[in-house]
């Protein structure tokens, strides 16, 4: 390494240290959810890879690492968007590639030290009908081995389309109406908001989104009605810890207004 790599490493990591205590210090969001988006520009740009499942294998350890981040930050609910009810028009082997990484990490996770010391309760949201039995089944391992765990939340939407959640829960509802169990009249905010996957979860307060894209790509857009945004040029398995700390950081000089 030369001199000038040695000095420009130096202050990078004097800018992070300080750019951390500052954020750390101040007002950390509760619930923080990402759109993980680059994985296969990330291989063919960056690495000049071919195969994009590279990328999206880098794509699983840096959310990971960024899970290990939030738990240092103390931000309680992670919600991450790990493949989309579109992403099933991929070609079949990306397709198989993707949720068997999926399934691979969500069996990790069940078995994790860190997840069980830190007390996080792992969650899937999306419809379950359209993926494997096997990834059902690692899901369901993950959940059960983590259940008891209240301090922190990770939530991992698959086979997830946030239109698709909100057309699931009013037809939860117009069942209710059909067998008499509720009155057209009541139907609410609250009651369309307890037939959603995490109707026991604050809506996040934060969503990110990386790669540089300026869309909500059918993420969470119920939940996300009064969500500060952040969107990062980065693709996703280049995101570093400065750039969540950077992200936060957005998020505490805003001055949340909730539509008022």
């Amino acid at each position: 390494m030369i001199f000038s790599d040695i000095v420009k490493n130096t202050a990078y990591r004097k800018y992070e240290s300080k750019l951390e205590e500052e954020v750390l210090t101040g007002i950390i969001p509760k619930h923080i959810a990402i759109i993980m988006d680059g994985n296969r520009r990330y291989a063919r740009e960056v690495l000049r890879e071919k195969d994009v499942n590279k990328g999206h294998i880098l794509g699983k350890n840096k959310l990971e690492e960024v899970l290990n981040w939030c738990i240092k930050a103390q931000v309680k609910v992670l919600t991450v968007y790990a493949f989309s009810t579109e992403n099933f028009s991929r070609e079949e082997t990306e397709i198989n590639f993707l949720l068997k990484l999926i399934k691979d990490m969500l069996l990790n996770l069940g078995d994790d030290e860190r997840i069980h010391k830190n007390m996080v309760r792992v969650r899937m949201i999306g419809d379950r009908s359209l993926i494997p039995d096997d990834l059902n089944k690692a899901i369901e391992y993950a959940e059960s081995k983590t259940k008891a765990y209240d301090k922190y939340h990770f939530n991992v939407a698959v086979a997830y389309g946030g239109r698709q959640e909100i057309l699931s829960a009013v037809q939860k509802l117009a069942t209710d109406v059909r067998d008499g169990k509720i009155n057209v009249e009541d139907i609410n905010e609250e009651k369309l908001s307890t037939n959603m996957y995490m109707s026991d979860e604050s809506d996040p307060d934060l969503v990110l989104r990386t790669s540089g894209e300026l869309r909500l790509s059918n993420f969470l857009i119920w939940q996300m009605a009064y969500s500060e945004l952040y969107f990062t040029d980065i693709y996703w398995p280049g995101f570093r810890y400065i750039d969540f700390l950077r992200a936060i950081r957005a998020y505490q000089q805003r001055n949340r207004r909730f539509g008022t």
